[in-house]
């Protein structure tokens, strides 16, 4: 399973890569997405201030429903999808390399996102073993939970649209968990964002067990 996983996130990766989407539209966009937000709660810098960490973390949302969206689109307009399905790769190792590559860009990108907030907002992190293990165990739980539901959408004719509404409510759990924790960061209590960070260390290692078990039959009949 791992060696197939590490061949299916090395041709996700080469291809982003090469296509520079991620880094020609994805970082932009959500780089917008704070800027719009900073000037339209400029005037109020303590209202800025305070929703740092739940505008942060819904740019890495909404990033993340483009990465998993491009993550499919493009193997479905090549017929790439045919052939994961006949290539004889372990179902299992497919979800785990799609997932790592797109976890691994929205962690190249919340690097992006975390100086953006530092100039845009004034945040300053106070507890960077909080912030770095709410972002590890949050990407993976997003980007878990996305692959799954995009292999599940991928099928359907409305798939552009289809997703964002099926995905978003089962990511809230983590949208307001890494939001709790990085403001006990940026507050300086550490202590009221552990257990955020058990929450969505759970949600990740749930959605991971489910992707495993179920992606292949949803590959198959979707």
């Amino acid at each position: 399973m791992w060696r197939d996983a590490a061949l299916v996130a090395g041709k996700d990766l080469r291809l982003e890569a090469r296509s520079r989407v991620a880094t020609g539209q994805v970082a932009p966009f959500a780089l917008l997405v704070l800027l719009l937000f900073a000037f339209a709660l400029d005037p109020d810098r303590g209202v800025l201030e305070q929703a740092t960490p739940g505008l942060f973390w819904l740019a890495v949302l909404f990033s993340a429903l483009l990465a998993v969206q491009r993550s499919f689109a493009v193997e479905s307009a090549d017929g790439v999808r045919d052939g994961l399905r006949l290539s004889g790769l372990d179902p299992a190792g497919v979800f785990v390399g799609k997932a790592a590559a797109v976890a691994s860009e929205l962690l190249a990108l919340q690097v992006l996102l975390g100086v953006g907030v530092v100039v845009l907002y004034g945040a300053s992190p106070r507890s960077a073993g909080l912030l770095l293990l709410t972002s590890l165990a949050a990407t993976v739980g997003l980007a878990a939970t996305g692959t799954l539901y995009g292999v599940l959408a991928a099928g359907l004719r409305a798939r552009d649209t289809l997703l964002p509404l099926l995905v978003l409510p089962v990511l809230a759990p983590v949208l307001i968990g890494a939001t709790r924790a990085y403001e006990a960061a940026l507050a300086g209590t550490p202590s009221e964002g552990w257990p955020w960070v058990a929450l969505l260390t759970v949600f990740a290692v749930v959605a991971v067990a489910l992707g495993v078990v179920t992606f292949g039959p949803l590959l198959e009949e979707t």
